[in-house]
């Protein structure tokens, strides 16, 4: 077993040089920013500031030989290698996952064990991930914060844009080396491609059912919680999948 002693020390040396460089960064921009709003001659102990901050940064003395990145600590620029060496020396002790980040694996695992730190307060739904929580808020704001950039048509998931994108899209560039079926994106492809290996890497922690992509499992989980993102425009009918709704509408048109 990795001595966790190590990992800890490193993730921390990480945190620290990132947050060091953002607080850098925002107290220069915080100078210049003051500078530019009231017009009037920089003091000369702004001067003195922002002519230190940007020593600081100048004395970055370790540079990445693959794309130049430059930064103030060795265990930083270690740690930015593994970008270019696809090293990732944290393995998931559930399964043979590895992540080049401590943070990735940690909120991977939650995937095992599942653990929900994020916690709506509007439903009570929790989530693994903050990502998948901002997502679902939209559910309740109705937000549609994704824009398709051809037509102007939003949509409330990421995922509903770019299916809706191959809608534009005739190029077809990726294609399945097993069947010959072809794919705008490549994410598509490699979504795909999991029908043929029969990965299902997503599992519902309350039905124990595996699903083969992350945006059928969310589908799925809204039939254990009851929740019903799609109605009808006509008479205000609610459902928990787009598919039921259409076959609903065909009532109306009839």
């Amino acid at each position: 077993m990795r001595d966790p002693e190590p990992c800890r020390i490193r993730h921390t040396e990480e945190q620290t040089e990132l947050i060091e460089e953002i607080k850098e960064h925002e107290e220069l921009n915080k100078e210049e920013d003051k500078h530019v709003k009231t017009g009037e001659k920089t003091l000369t102990r702004s001067q003195t500031k922002q002519k230190d901050l940007k020593k600081r940064r100048d004395e970055k003395s370790f540079t990445c030989t693959q794309c130049v990145k430059s930064f103030t600590y060795k265990q930083s620029l270690e740690i930015h290698m593994r970008i270019h060496t696809g090293e990732k020396p944290y393995k998931c002790s559930h399964c043979d996952k590895r992540f080049s980040q401590l943070g990735s694996l940690k909120t991977h695992e939650r995937i095992h064990t599942g653990e929900k730190l994020f916690t709506c307060d509007q439903c009570g739904k929790s989530f693994t991930e903050s990502s998948n929580f901002k997502k679902h808020l939209n559910i309740h704001t109705g937000e549609k914060l994704h824009e398709c950039y051809q037509c102007g048509k939003t949509f409330l998931w990421s995922s509903a844009l770019k299916n809706h994108l191959k809608i534009h899209s005739k190029l077809k560039q990726y294609s399945c080396s097993l069947c010959g079926k072809s794919f705008s994106q490549l994410q598509s492809l490699k979504v795909h491609q999991k029908i043929h290996t029969g990965v299902r890497e997503y599992m519902c922690f309350e039905c124990k059912k595996t699903f083969i992509t992350a945006d059928h499992l969310k589908r799925h989980l809204m039939i254990h919680t009851g929740e019903k993102p799609y109605h009808c425009t006509v008479c205000g009918k609610r459902f928990n999948q787009s598919s039921n709704l259409h076959v609903h509408k065909k009532i109306h048109s009839q």
